[in-house]
């Protein structure tokens, strides 16, 4: 099967967070909508706790992209597993997926919480997050990637204003 599927992003994450270091996702971001879209393509998102923000990877390197198995973040301290078992960037199409909490709205701009995205970032789409989308029998995963996930939603550390 070979088809070429053509997406054009809805926004860009705006973010203090230019780095994709693996841990600490836990900030402030913002998303903000293309121009072809009025402030009414949010109408209503603010009813909703939380969104889920599909994105592509532009940071990501092509070079880097896994078909196969791997370690997670390369550390043999985890098991050897498909990359569709796992969630990193170096993925075959570059897309990410995240459910965020909804912090606000300002016009064209939707205000979140724990994006794992970059400043820059394209989205893909939003779909606000109902409860009988989410799974409907307890969620079950392997002990390590609770260790790959352990600091994954740590506030990122910021500089203390007054000590400087």
């Amino acid at each position: 099967m070979s088809a070429t599927i053509a997406l054009e992003p809805i926004g860009v994450v705006r973010s203090a967070r230019d780095d994709p270091e693996p841990d600490r996702w836990g900030g402030p971001a913002t998303i903000e909508l293309c121009d072809r879209f009025g402030e009414d393509a949010l109408l209503g998102i603010e009813e909703f706790s939380h969104a889920e923000i599909v994105y592509y990877f532009h940071a990501a390197s092509p070079d880097t992209i896994t078909y196969g198995a791997r370690h997670p973040r390369d550390n043999r301290a985890w098991p050897r597993i498909g990359i569709f078992a796992q969630r990193g960037s170096s993925r075959p199409n570059l897309i990410g997926c995240t459910i965020v909490k909804i912090a606000g709205r300002e016009g064209r701009a939707l205000h979140v919480r724990d994006l794992d995205a970059i400043d820059g970032t394209p989205v893909l789409d939003i779909k606000p997050v109902m409860r009988e989308f989410l799974p409907h029998n307890p969620v079950r995963q392997p002990a390590w990637s609770h260790d790959v996930m352990a600091h994954y939603w740590d506030v990122p550390e910021t500089p203390d204003k007054e000590a400087s």
